[in-house]
């Protein structure tokens, strides 16, 4: 930057070159943000603005299906649970709302609101109806896009909504925070498990396991000798073995496990659900 040229003539110069390039010709996704990119250097913004700039311009490419919680790790509450079972549930996971459902969990009958708990907790009510204290649920498909979504919560004030497969089952849910994380990088509250809380056991041959985990550590927790010689991390062992940037629900099989992509954003895998094939681990 020429140090006699004042900043705000600098700011002007810039977007005049990004408002010409929109009017000269359609930038696709990648030249947009080279030129946004090319600005930052000129001071015009940081780099924390420049990763919100940059994720805004993901989520527009992204649908629920994309970046949803599985179904496999929604916390549910059964409608004829009593409070003392699903009361220590609420306690543990720390999260705001819980669908409740009936005899499964494709079959979601409304939202209990954590909040709602309390002033009958506090009043010693210990027998709770749950039909009276249920707010509706918000259900849509997997492909609609988080652009619009996001619209719809900012509208009509919902902050979670569960997601339908083509069937009418449950695929998983999402919530604002979600869609905002996309955005701004990842938010986390006290009831956020640590970094290295990477593998979550679901029965004793199903696992979460964040494609974070350094594959030293998979092979330690399942006594196995995945190759970490070319990759670190579990994520990038998956996307070795596939040779390509995987699609949400892709699997593969490596050794003695079986791995479908669960979460993924357009530069990483976030997490995979882990099946293991043979028990003489």
């Amino acid at each position: 930057m020429n140090r006699n040229q004042p900043a705000a003539s600098v700011h002007r110069s810039w977007f005049n070159r990004l408002k010409s390039c929109f009017k000269s010709k359609r930038l696709n996704k990648q030249e947009l943000i080279d030129q946004i990119r090319q600005s930052k250097n000129q001071v015009l913004w940081d780099n924390d603005v420049l990763q919100i700039i940059e994720g805004a311009l993901d989520i527009a490419e992204l649908h629920a299906g994309d970046i949803m919680i599985h179904r496999s790790q929604i916390v549910c509450i059964a409608q004829t649970e009593s409070t003392e079972v699903f009361l220590p549930r609420i306690i543990a996971a720390g999260h705001s709302r819980y669908p409740v459902i009936g005899e499964s969990i494709d079959e979601v009958v409304g939202l209990l609101l954590a909040k709602d708990l309390l002033p009958l907790l506090l009043k010693g009510n210990k027998t709770l109806n749950l039909n009276h204290m249920l707010r509706p649920a918000f259900f849509i498909p997997e492909s609609k896009r988080l652009t619009v979504l996001l619209r719809d919560f900012r509208i009509n004030r919902n902050h979670m909504a569960l997601i339908a497969d083509e069937y009418g089952g449950i695929a998983g849910l999402i919530t604002i925070e979600d869609i905002l994380e996309e955005i701004v990088g990842n938010i986390e509250d006290e009831h956020d498990e640590q970094s290295d809380a990477c593998i979550k056991k679901i029965n004793n041959t199903s696992f979460m396991v964040k494609a974070i985990t350094p594959i030293d550590d998979f092979n330690t927790f399942f006594k196995t000798n995945l190759n970490d010689e070319e990759y670190d991390t579990l994520g990038g062992l998956v996307m070795h073995n596939l040779g390509h940037m995987p699609k949400q629900n892709e699997t593969v099989t490596v050794g003695q496990f079986y791995f479908k992509v669960i979460h993924r954003d357009n530069r990483r895998i976030k997490l995979l659900h882990v099946t293991i094939l043979k028990n003489e681990l």
